[in-house]
């Protein structure tokens, strides 16, 4: 039989003659994003069952709770009135509570310095705490309630904000970001409901955070079964988090990282005090189901020969690293910062480095 002749593809002549023919490309369709990270439900029901347990769940907030004092101590360097603040992400209302606490009382100031400012309880009116957890959200109403007026609000998605534009005099968030999946299009949002020349400051868990954990993991899922899967979130890093605020028209941006070291007795008390946290994996491709006992066994003995040093064996380190943001709304009249090269300023003079060959 005699083979096909294979011959070039020629448009038709129909196809030549009309000129309204173009080339399309794929576009991303409005609505949800078809590429998914994490999966919603499933760190639904993980903050669900955390905060069932209130006072488990109260015991293992050290993390949240000192985050959104520090994230707290960043606002208190701008000094303006907040009539409406959306915390996004709200967890158990801690910004709401740390607002709440009373200022440290400053030592007496020499004479012409300028003495301490108002505390944020007072220059903060009122804040909208918005998450997908009902029984996180309101888990600690039987307390005694923030002095900051707040109103409590369950969305179905952080992903979608319902709230107008120019609607908030600043929008906080902690520890809450990472477990976004469409972080370019929800920072977008949170630009659109600032009011211009309004701040943005969040704080989320990034980079390297649990970098222990994480290669011990590895290192046991190759040993015991010889291939890895993922058991910890990807995260976003520092310059990943620059660019992001970036592209959403945030101007006049600050990130910093900070890094808290936690020591535990055991990875088995780590494992379970992330639990406790509602911070489980929640990978939506994830292999599911919780870690067998070898993986765990193994995973002790490299997580102690890799991260301990000899005269701390009785203990682990686990590193969780915290990028802090700030950005503001553009407006009108807006500071802005001075262009490259323009310094007047040696820094060699300020740091001394000029006998060092600086």
């Amino acid at each position: 039989m005699k083979p096909p002749t294979l011959r070039p593809w020629l448009p038709t002549p129909a196809l030549r003659r009309r000129p309204d023919i173009r080339r399309r490309y794929a576009v991303q369709a409005p609505g949800r994003p078809t590429l998914q990270i994490f999966n919603e439900n499933v760190k639904y029901l993980q903050k669900e069952r955390a905060a069932a347990n209130a006072e488990h769940s109260r015991n293992v907030d050290y993390l949240k709770d000192e985050v959104a004092r520090r994230l707290v101590d960043r606002l208190l360097d701008i000094d303006r009135q907040f009539p409406k603040v959306l915390d996004l992400g709200a967890n158990s209302c801690q910004i709401a509570r740390a607002l709440s606490k009373p200022p440290l009382i400053a030592p007496e100031l020499p004479e012409g310095l300028e003495r301490a400012k108002i505390p944020l309880s007072e220059r903060v009116q009122h804040i909208t705490c918005v998450e997908t957890s009902p029984t996180t959200l309101h888990r600690d109403d039987s307390l005694p309630a923030p002095t900051v007026p707040i109103t409590q609000t369950v969305l179905p998605s952080l992903e979608t904000l319902p709230y107008g534009a120019n609607t908030f005099d600043a929008v906080l968030s902690s520890l809450s970001l990472h477990w976004i999946n469409d972080l370019p299009s929800v920072l977008s949002s949170i630009n659109n409901i600032l009011k211009p020349d309004a701040p943005f400051l969040a704080a989320m868990f990034g980079g390297d955070t649990l970098f222990e954990l994480r290669s011990s993991l590895q290192l046991a899922d190759l040993e015991r079964h010889g291939g890895v899967s993922p058991h910890i979130s990807p995260l976003a890093d520092v310059r990943d988090v620059g660019n992001l605020l970036g592209r959403a028209g945030f101007k006049l941006l600050t990130v910093d990282v900070d890094d808290i070291v936690v020591e535990y007795p055991d990875t088995f008390a780590l494992l379970t005090d992330i639990q406790a946290m509602g911070e489980g994996n929640a990978i939506l491709k994830s292999s599911g189901g919780p870690l067998s006992r070898d993986v765990l066994l193994a995973n002790e003995a490299i997580y102690r020969e890799l991260h301990c040093r000899e005269d701390e064996k009785d203990r682990i380190p686990a590193t969780f690293r915290v990028i802090y943001m700030i950005g503001w709304k553009a407006a009108p009249g807006q500071p802005k910062p001075l262009e490259r090269g323009s310094g007047k300023i040696n820094m060699k003079d300020i740091l001394g480095g000029g006998d060092l060959g600086l």
